[in-house]
């Protein structure tokens, strides 16, 4: 069977419905299982990669659960020995971006524009907080000692965004309606504009999806405990911009963008955007608008406001090393277990600007950190990757010089990347994760082991999803998606997902600096 893309169509571009007959024939796809909420239902039960996965055997886009991924041994630092005793087990999820994908402060309609405006639309977008939640079943059935939320928990700022996310991570009741009552956005069957993808009517079809969507659900919570990183879009307005009167007015409002002035000049950089300039363009008139439902839940969020609320919802209350003020910063430091310490940085610009941040004050504040450690081993999480951070190569200067520091591990990019980085201290990982809002739509396992010899090395490995009925659906449209599906190689190489990083042997009784 010739490969099938689900494609987003540009202006000039055949219309979805149309140019996607092929995909009719991908009938078994994920089983195409019915809309609902209820109940695992993944064959691979604990949805660890190790022993079977998703895989595309024919290359024809049709999703077939398959063989797994056994660990490789990494030899980049140190060489390969035997593993013994676990020291410490824990996970990460990233870039969830549990989104409002009915809320007209969003811009799905600059997305047939092309670069940078490439994740302004996705046609698994209404199924975030399902995504999220078959992810925390997940990891339950891996028991982590922790669990690292690193940023982009939130799509765009917005209160109910926000209470949504937290609602799946915490446990218990999740709502992921919003306006009125049922669907209201720009894949409803009713639209014609043929650049969205309608799950009722066009392929592969799922009647009933955006209804199921909307439904509250029940999550079980993650049962260990997380702590949150923050993500530029858990603070910025669509993840570039701090919110203002004017933008809050208009996710709250009941008029949504249909199509844009032909002539609107639009930046093409984040770092040329600000808060007045898009407070200019939205006093001047971006397009043509229609009718929806205004929600006053769509309030986006002041950076301070967003992460206090992370805050008290996660493990990180109790944390050491917190300081959340007006404004202030979500760096934090937690035990994982009696042998390792986790240390989050927070990357996230606080005016405009998608890239990561590393202040100077924050250098400071983690050189303390790494003294407090003694002699466990640290692992350091943040959003943002410190390689590609302002400010981020300084911090990883003084990392890789301390040879209790196994790891930096973030998110941002989207992709799966294992990095090593020498250095005095023995050297450490740069470890980067995929999305769940983009396919391959899995979490990060890790666990450091001791190895013989003396040794060490951290073992890391992908875990589907396995909860739920609709997660499932979310991960075939992701696969097909032109612009975030297999197209983007996403997953990384074979030697960036499950393997076997050698760190060989260390003093973990401190360093000098």
């Amino acid at each position: 069977m010739e490969a099938t893309t689900l494609r987003r169509r540009g202006r000039t571009a055949a219309a979805i419905g149309g140019g996607l007959l092929a995909l009719a024939l991908i009938g078994g796809l994920v089983a195409l299982l019915g809309p609902g909420d209820d109940g695992p239902t993944s064959a691979g039960g604990s949805g660890s990669t190790l022993g079977a996965t998703w895989t595309d055997p024919d290359g024809d886009g049709a999703l077939a659960w398959g063989p797994g991924e056994p660990l490789r041994d990494r030899t980049d630092l140190a060489p390969a020995a035997r593993p013994g005793r676990t020291l410490a087990t824990f996970a990460q999820i990233t870039d969830a971006h549990v989104r409002d994908e009915e809320s007209p402060g969003r811009l799905p309609v600059l997305d047939r524009l092309g670069p940078p405006f490439v994740t302004a639309f996705r046609p698994q977008e209404a199924l975030s907080t399902q995504v999220l939640a078959a992810t925390v079943t997940a990891l339950n059935e891996l028991d982590p000692q922790a669990v690292a939320v690193t940023g982009d928990i939130a799509d765009s700022a917005q209160a109910n965004e926000l209470e949504q996310a937290i609602a799946v991570l915490e446990g218990g009741r999740v709502d992921p309606d919003s306006g009125s009552r049922g669907y209201d956005g720009v894949q409803a069957t009713s639209n014609p504009d043929p650049f969205y993808y309608r799950p009722a009517v066009d392929a592969p079809s799922h009647r009933g999806l955006l209804d199921a969507a909307q439904r509250p659900f029940r999550s079980p919570g993650l049962d260990a405990p997380w702590y949150p990183a923050a993500g530029n879009h858990d603070v910025l307005t669509q993840g570039v911009v701090a919110p203002t009167q004017r933008v809050a007015r208009a996710a709250t409002s009941s008029r949504a963008i249909a199509e844009l002035d032909e002539d609107l000049e639009l930046p093409r950089s984040s770092r040329s955007i600000s808060p007045e300039l898009v407070d200019r363009l939205l006093s001047q008139g971006l397009g043509r608008t229609a009718r929806t439902p205004a929600d006053s839940g769509r309030r986006p969020l002041a950076a301070g406001e967003s992460l206090a609320r992370l805050r008290r919802a996660s493990a990180a209350r109790a944390a050491p090393g917190t300081d959340i003020g007006s404004g202030g910063r979500l760096d934090l430091a937690f035990d994982i277990g009696p042998r390792a310490r986790g240390l989050v940085l927070d990357t996230a610009r606080r005016d405009s600007g998608s890239g990561g941040l590393v202040r100077p004050e924050q250098l400071a504040w983690l050189e303390a950190e790494l003294d407090r450690a003694g002699g466990r081993y640290v692992v350091v999480f943040s959003h943002h990757p410190l390689r590609a951070s302002e400010g981020g190569e300084a911090a990883l200067e003084s990392l890789e010089r301390d040879p209790r520091v196994v790891a930096a591990v973030s998110g941002h990019a989207h992709r799966n990347a294992l990095t090593p980085r020498g250095g005095s201290g023995g050297g450490l990982w740069l470890v980067e994760t995929a999305s769940l809002a983009d396919f391959p739509q899995q979490a990060r396992a890790l666990r450091l082991v001791e190895t013989e010899g003396g040794g060490v090395a951290l073992e890391t490995w992908m875990v589907d999803h396995t909860g739920g009925t609709l997660a499932p659906i979310a991960r075939e449209l992701a696969y097909l998606d032109a612009q975030g599906g297999r197209p983007a190689g996403s997953r990384g190489g074979v030697g960036d997902r499950n393997v076997r990083l050698a760190l060989g042997r260390r003093s973990a009784e401190g360093a000098s600096r």
